[in-house]
């Protein structure tokens, strides 16, 4: 059973052509942490996916997505928030798009910490407020708002897979969690 979202552009590459594609070159994407704060630009709470991966194991992930051909950061960031956020999330994206992290992904365990079977992937990660109702659509079953220090557990480290749950702890020390 195939729980992949379908995707929306299909005709920019096929499944066969990115196939190869990840063999051979790594792959660019944007991750976003959503975030609530608070009037002060405090995070107060942390948006966490629930996804089931293909062998039916519940993890926890954040906003994640490949950078189209031709395509800004920023829509990249906007269309892959919406995608899973919904439309109505109202992302606030800040005027100077520099990343917390740029994170390094290999098929198989490396000196980054980061895995993704599928790929060598190099992602831009964001820490990104929202103050619309979210909706969780496509792949995530559930979007769950936790503290930080609820998010910074060892219970929700553990749900957490290819080493995202570092990527977090990142993602809440750019904010000054865990100083």
């Amino acid at each position: 059973m195939n729980v992949r979202t379908p995707d929306p552009y299909p005709g920019w590459l096929s499944e066969e052509d990115l196939h190869e594609a990840r063999q051979r070159l790594p792959m660019v994407y944007v991750e976003a942490v959503p975030v609530r704060c608070d009037p002060l630009g405090y995070v107060t709470e942390v948006g966490l996916l629930l996804q089931a991966t293909p062998e039916g194991q519940m993890v926890r992930s954040f906003v994640s997505g490949r950078v189209m051909y031709r395509e800004t950061i920023r829509a990249a960031l906007l269309r892959h928030l919406e995608k899973d956020l919904g439309p109505m999330a109202l992302p606030q994206l800040p005027p100077s798009l520099a990343p917390f992290t740029v994170a390094e992904y290999f098929p198989s365990p490396s000196q980054t910490g980061l895995t993704d079977e599928r790929q060598h992937a190099v992602a831009l990660a964001y820490l990104i407020p929202v103050t619309g109702e979210c909706d969780p659509r496509q792949d995530a079953l559930e979007l769950s708002w936790l503290t930080p220090e609820e998010a910074l557990s060892p219970a929700v480290y553990a749900e957490f897979s290819g080493g995202r749950g570092d990527l977090l702890r990142q993602a809440l020390a750019s904010a000054g969690w865990g100083r």
